[in-house]
């Protein structure tokens, strides 16, 4: 099981497939979600070589005995930890959400580690609907009792975002995102991450993340939204364009936060993404 030890004494979990002499991609999850995310991309991912990381307190990583630290800067001083630890001059990043947000602040703090940048439906303006949204699960055991009702109600939950989406998908994300127990599902991270989330909203200081947006340019770039995505809006990613018009965007229809990323439209742009950054 490959792991590596963080600075700080946690040890952190990430797979490592593919050619070891082909062009890495990383793959940085959600704030809820783990490496795991990426296993639909996975089988599109042929011929390169997939890292994924598990954040701390995500996932087969460790718990951090002190939640403070499940933040971006921190996480983000991980995924530098995590090249180190590989031996790897740079990467391409492929960034889910919360991923997005550690790609752009290591593109403003490393960007000689950065060789390109996909963001999976997230920019540096967050949707107050998508907060609240957020808000409403994180942290939260399911009430759903096995993977297979968890399955249903994530059909029943989000089929007005991601209409058409099969049943067995939903079994599939739901295996992903839960784990079963003699004690019944149980979420695959710290629930101590909503704490912390809490408490920075708490703060009241709304970080202005344009500044570390504006630090991709000169990279290969591509968005990736969902068309009916409550995260990244429409106004927000029309910004975006405007502050870096080489930005290449990929629309994915009947999806909302966030695209599975096995969806026709994000493996175009993700490869040509990595095709420019070679």
């Amino acid at each position: 099981m490959p792991r590596f030890t963080t600075s700080d004494g946690l040890s952190l979990y990430y797979s490592d497939t593919g050619p070891g002499t082909a062009q890495p991609i990383l793959c940085l999850p959600g704030l809820t979600r783990c490496s795991r995310d990426f296993e639909f991309y996975a089988q599109h991912a042929v011929g390169l070589r997939m890292i994924a990381l598990d954040y701390r307190g995500r996932g087969q990583s460790d718990y951090d005995p002190d939640y403070s630290n499940y933040n971006v800067p921190k996480e983000s001083l991980d995924v530098i930890e995590l090249l180190d630890h590989l031996g790897l001059d740079k990467v391409t990043i492929l960034g889910t959400s919360r991923g997005g947000l550690i790609a752009m602040v290591l593109a403003a703090t490393h960007k000689d580690r950065v060789a390109g940048v996909i963001l999976n439906d997230v920019g540096p303006v967050v949707g107050t609907e998508g907060i609240g949204r957020i808000l409403t699960y994180v942290g939260k055991r399911p009430v759903s009792k096995t993977l297979d009702q968890a399955g249903a109600a994530l059909k029943n939950a989000m089929e007005a975002e991601f209409p058409g989406v099969t049943l067995e998908r939903w079994q599939a994300q739901a295996e992903i995102q839960y784990a079963m127990t003699p004690e019944g599902l149980e979420l695959r991270y710290d629930p101590q991450l909503r704490t912390a989330l809490m408490e920075q909203i708490a703060t009241g200081e709304t970080p202005d993340l344009w500044p570390v947006f504006d630090a991709l340019a000169g990279l290969p770039l591509g968005v990736i939204r969902g068309a009916n995505s409550d995260v990244l809006e429409t106004g927000t990613l029309t910004q975006m364009k405007e502050r870096n018009p080489a930005m290449h965007i990929a629309i994915v229809p009947d999806r909302g936060h966030v695209p599975f990323l096995d969806e026709p439209e994000a493996v175009a742009l993700i490869n040509q993404i990595l095709e420019q950054a070679k």
